[in-house]
């Protein structure tokens, strides 16, 4: 049983800009994993940070506990025009995340907002609610990575159709998303390499997740293409810090070479998310039994 104390030695570790990355990130997600209000209370607080990936974290880990007693926090952060692109935009997938209909006009309202990120990200958001809606009491099927994504896994099982429509930049965001986590799910190599194209195409928002998603996969064959999109320094900062937490998570030794090659970027984004993606490279390549291990930093070891 996890105590309230303990709760609280994870929040303040949260919340500590004097702590290092990894150990704030290690505590959000061992919060996200606890849930409830305490867990949410200190979550929001950190949104104070001077860190946009950080707040990013935040905002996509609200999201995934799915609990609309987020609601009121996220709305604020994409409310404040003073909050970073990226983190607005994360705070708005969270809010489709959460999967409230609630939130409807206040994503359409945001559907037509002059940072194309976040107008993009709300439309996506406003589709997925609308999706709910229209499949309400119908069983949601849960992929192999149990992840709450910004739109369904497409039925098409076809590697090539499904490559065809993510690469398809006539087709709609939404459509285009379906397709893309479907290759996820569907997995192997020719999908990895089909999701792998998508790096050169789109928008960044679209280039963004697919970063995330080849993450979430970890075939090695999509390390050269996440490699050039890291090293891109034109490439938007959003897609270069996915590409980042991607090899992390892959964990090859190609991946060490590329995430310290830029631990120390120009981009403060891109140069934090190395610094945690080589601490998941770490976990990885470990024997540690969890990621989000918050909570053993502040239980003694056993005697």
């Amino acid at each position: 049983m996890v105590t309230e104390q303990e709760v609280e030695g994870v929040g303040q570790t949260l919340v500590d800009p004097q702590k290092p990355l990894q150990a704030r990130f290690r505590a959000l997600f061992t919060l996200r994993g606890l849930g409830g209000p305490a867990a949410i209370s200190w979550i929001s607080r950190a949104f104070s940070d001077d860190s946009a990936l950080l707040k990013h974290e935040l905002a996509y880990c609200l999201g995934q506990m799915q609990d609309s007693r987020a609601i009121p926090v996220l709305v604020a952060v994409l409310r404040d025009t003073r909050q970073e692109p990226m983190v607005r935009h994360e705070a708005g997938e969270a809010l489709g995340a959460i999967g409230n209909p609630e939130v409807l006009e206040i994503l359409k309202q945001y559907s037509t907002d002059p940072v194309i990120e976040v107008a993009e990200t709300c439309q996506l958001a406003v589709r997925r609610l609308e999706w709910l809606q229209q499949h309400s009491g119908e069983p949601v099927a849960q992929g192999p990575y149990r992840s709450v994504d910004p739109a369904p896994s497409a039925e098409e099982c076809d590697v090539a159709r499904l490559r065809g429509a993510l690469l398809d930049e006539a087709r709609p965001l939404f459509d285009r998303y379906r397709a893309m986590f479907a290759l996820r799910d569907a997995g192997g190599e020719e999908a990895a390499l089909a999701l792998a194209e998508g790096l050169r195409c789109g928008s960044a928002l679209f280039r963004h997740e697919i970063g995330y998603v080849l993450g979430q996969l970890q075939h090695e064959a999509a390390v050269p293409q996440l490699v050039a999109a890291l090293a891109r320094p034109t490439e938007n900062p959003m897609v270069r810090h996915e590409c980042a937490e991607a090899l992390g998570a892959i964990a090859r030794p190609a991946c060490l070479a590329a995430l310290r090659a830029h631990a120390a970027d120009p981009e403060r984004v891109v140069r934090e998310s190395c610094e945690v993606a080589l601490d998941m490279y770490e976990y990885e390549t470990g024997s540690a039994f969890q990621y989000a291990d918050g909570l053993e930093h502040l239980r003694p070891p056993p005697s």
